[in-house]
């Protein structure tokens, strides 16, 4: 049996040497801060094993005990799912891994258009909920106007200079934007040179308090003179797949 320190020391080293090679879809934060440690309790880093035989990484958010939700384009041959991590130079006994034992991606998951983009996932066990491992609420039906007070947070890329994945959590304040594109999409935007890059896909987008309103996708290299346009999967759109899913799910037990 592979020993816990072991794991995390394999960790370590893999996001270390990590390098992200141009991809769309969302990661790093740039702009932005260390979290206060563990002040995210609901964060996930999910390590992918890709049937070529690399490991990358994506974000996620842990639901309830048994399910984390994260992005469609973070599918992997198998998972390992890491709670209660903020530094991987300075991990604990605390800091639980988790197998996943299935995956649910939307079946109307667009990889092109990046339309769609969410899934969810079984844990092969429960996690442990304490002060650093705690599920985040989903925001409830959309009344029509965006949400105020965004953070996104993940391990990714912090720069263009660094493209190896940052040991701590960062987060960034980002501000919501109208854009009819984004909406016909089932989608959140927002623009600029501050927000997720490579590397955090599928971590959470929060706002006014501690609530789920979307999942880092992807985010769209600018036109000449225009802005980075990151989107996130509105989840208040995708509450019915979810309650559907997870009843199925637990029907297979």
């Amino acid at each position: 049996m592979v020993s816990t320190m072991s794991i995390h020391r394999r960790l370590a080293v893999a996001m270390l040497v990590l390098t992200l090679h141009g991809q769309v879809h969302a990661g790093g934060i740039f702009g932005g801060h260390e979290a206060v440690p563990h002040s995210r309790p609901y964060m996930v880093l999910l390590e992918r094993y890709m049937s070529d035989g690399t490991t990358k990484y994506c974000g996620g958010f842990l639901l309830s005990e048994d399910f984390v939700m994260s992005a469609a384009h973070c599918e992997a041959k198998s998972f390992t799912v890491f709670l209660g991590l903020h530094n991987v130079h300075k991990m604990t006994n605390e800091v639980q891994h988790i197998t996943v034992q299935q995956t649910f991606p939307h079946k109307d998951f667009n990889i092109s258009a990046m339309t769609n983009d969410v899934m969810l996932l079984k844990l092969s066990s429960k996690a442990k909920v304490n002060n650093h491992v705690t599920p985040i609420a989903l925001a409830g039906q959309d009344n029509g106007s965006l949400p105020k007070s965004c953070i996104v947070s993940g391990w990714g890329r912090t720069d263009r200079k660094n493209e190896m994945m940052s040991p701590k959590l960062m987060e960034v304040n980002i501000t919501l934007i109208e854009n009819e594109n984004c909406a016909r999409e089932n989608a959140y935007c927002s623009v600029g040179e501050t927000g997720p890059r490579q590397g955090d896909s599928g971590g959470p987008l929060v706002c006014e308090g501690v609530k789920a309103y979307g999942v880092v996708s992807s985010m769209f290299p600018p036109e000449p003179s225009a802005q980075t346009l990151y989107k996130f999967a509105k989840i208040s759109d995708y509450r019915g797949w979810i309650i559907s899913t997870v009843k199925k799910a637990v029907m297979q037990i």
